[in-house]
């Protein structure tokens, strides 16, 4: 039986760090460092950073050189926020461009407990491969599935960026005991399309991702980066849209940023509030588990014509 570590009666607050980065990457963690501090001193005690939170998104080309950026599992982002964790009684998730071994690289999340040591670490499953966002030649996908965290706030969840779009992924690590889902996150406009379909890419990404904590009765939040970041051999790069929120498990945003300012996010997780959604949206209790077997098919292509969803024992009628 899976246990929590938290405190009983022991109030949890989210914490959700929007910052623009800049091509130095000691400033853009001491800035990390200062926002994670100060979003602990307005009561945050589980703090999100954004995505690769280290540098600029330099995913926007194909250069080798860009592997230079990678750090271990042990390395100065978890010598940096591991001591911090322990100093402040918080619970941080620090996503970073992990090398593995040589040629092995992931796009990683550090969850670093209040004792400095890590609770767990996640890998981004699902790798993007578009104009601008060539995930592709820098990340091997992720082989630590998708799981929940006990930590001494509570039991965290955490997906990268591309994962929002997948329920599945949600879906796994709700059922994995998660309280709160947390998206590091690096996702904005072309600008060259910002005019034309600006406000529906901002508004389905918004949307896919309340739906999971509507699904799930979970708290989901998403923290990204803003600005304008132009690699030196493109003219258009990417706008960040910011946009940071935190959605309750019904889906209402408590909380969001702007598309254009850094600012610190913050939010009660009420795990009172969660139960009793699922109490009264009972979503897990009828799951047809029984049913599911083909989603894990690319495609059902197969000719199988029993579509009713019953299984292999199926005696209906067609």
């Amino acid at each position: 039986m899976k246990k929590t570590a938290r405190k009983k009666d022991e109030r949890t607050v989210l914490g959700v760090i929007q910052m623009g980065m800049t091509k130095n990457a000691d400033y853009n963690v001491k800035k990390a460092v200062a926002m994670v501090t100060k979003a602990r001193r307005e009561g945050a005690n589980v703090i999100c950073l954004p995505e690769l939170y280290r540098s600029q998104y330099f995913c926007q080309t194909e250069n080798a050189m860009n592997f230079d950026l990678a750090e271990p599992a042990e390395g100065p982002s978890f010598a940096t926020f591991a001591p911090l964790a322990k100093k402040i009684d918080a619970v941080i998730i620090v996503p970073f461009f992990e090398r593995r071994a040589a040629g092995i690289y992931h796009n990683s999340a550090l969850i670093i407990d209040t004792d400095g040591k890590a609770a767990g670490m996640y890998r981004k499953m699902h790798i993007p491969d578009d104009p601008n966002y060539y995930e592709k030649f820098y990340f091997t996908p992720g082989d630590l599935g998708f799981n929940s965290f006990i930590t001494a706030h509570g039991a965290v969840g955490t997906l990268i960026c591309w994962d929002q779009w997948y329920p599945e992924a949600a879906r796994l690590t709700a059922l994995d005991g998660a309280m709160m889902l947390c998206y590091p996150t690096a996702i904005g406009w072309h600008p060259r399309e910002k005019r034309e379909k600006g406000a529906a890419q901002l508004d389905a990404w918004m949307t896919v991702q309340r739906g999971h904590a509507i699904a799930n009765g979970i708290y989901v939040a998403a923290a990204n980066r803003i600005g304008l970041e132009k690699p030196a051999d493109r003219s258009d790069g990417i706008e960040f849209w910011g946009s940071s929120f935190i959605a309750d498990p019904q889906g209402v945003i408590i909380a969001q940023a702007s598309v254009d300012k850094e600012e610190i996010l913050i939010a009660d997780i009420d795990t009172t509030h969660m139960e009793n959604i699922r109490r009264n949206w009972p979503f897990f209790r009828d799951r047809r588990i029984d049913a599911f077997k083909d989603i894990t098919k690319r495609y059902r292509d197969d000719g199988n014509d029993n579509n009713c969803g019953c299984g292999d024992d199926c005696d209906c009628h067609h």
